[in-house]
């Protein structure tokens, strides 16, 4: 999990002439760039006991990633889970966790890990992301980036673990939400490692996750 080794750190027509009834020359189309394309995304409503968060997620841009996490959506495996862990990162940037936290009745096998290098995604403001230990273990977990948290990007030239973090989607409403949950009082005792001083006292529940009608 992130998470767990963080910080050590989202659309012809032909004229025709009146007199001579012929076809004029149809006007090329001006191609649009793919980038103005937006790509295909989900939507789903994670309805938590502090509101909605609406979510897209990035089945086009991260397949295999979204795939994953909609089975757990679809099988309801993530009804009663929680927001368990509040990292602040300070200046008003830092991320939520939650999930079934390895509960054996919920996991379903881990998923290949999807890079931003590879996907194009970022762990800018509102970015929904697999958390995981090593490239390839991610299971359901999940955290959302309040704020940019660049660092959680692959970084192929880097050293060490730089296969970063799987994004795969973004808020789309309930950012609101995220930031109260991230200022939710921490447990002083919970936690091992790192995730010590980021337990959250009192874990939000997450009532349902459903994709959105």
């Amino acid at each position: 999990m992130i998470l767990k080794t963080l910080g050590a750190s989202l659309v012809l027509l032909c004229a025709v002439s009146g007199s001579a009834q012929t076809v004029a020359p149809a006007t090329p189309a001006t191609p649009v760039p793919a980038e103005a394309v937006p790509a295909a995304t989900v939507s789903i409503v994670m309805t938590t006991s502090e509101g909605p968060i609406t979510l897209a997620l990035e089945k086009e841009r991260a397949p295999l990633t979204t795939a994953n996490f909609l089975r757990y959506v679809d099988q309801k495996r993530l009804d009663g889970v929680t927001f368990y862990r509040a990292m602040n990162l300070g200046q008003g940037t830092g991320l939520i966790q939650g999930g079934p936290q390895n509960d054996p009745k919920r996991i379903l096998k881990p998923v290949a890990h999807e890079p931003t290098s590879k996907t194009g995604l970022s762990h800018v403001d509102g970015t929904i992301s697999l958390a995981r230990l090593a490239p390839g273990t991610a299971t359901a977990d999940f955290f959302i980036t309040v704020g940019p948290v660049l660092s959680l990007d692959a970084n192929p030239t880097g050293s060490g673990d730089a296969a970063g973090y799987a994004a795969f989607g973004h808020v789309v409403e309930g950012m609101d939400v995220v930031k109260r949950i991230l200022a939710a009082p921490i447990s002083a005792t919970a936690g091992v490692g790192v995730m010590k001083g980021q337990m959250i006292a009192a874990p939000v529940k997450i009532l349902t996750v459903r994709r959105a009608k």
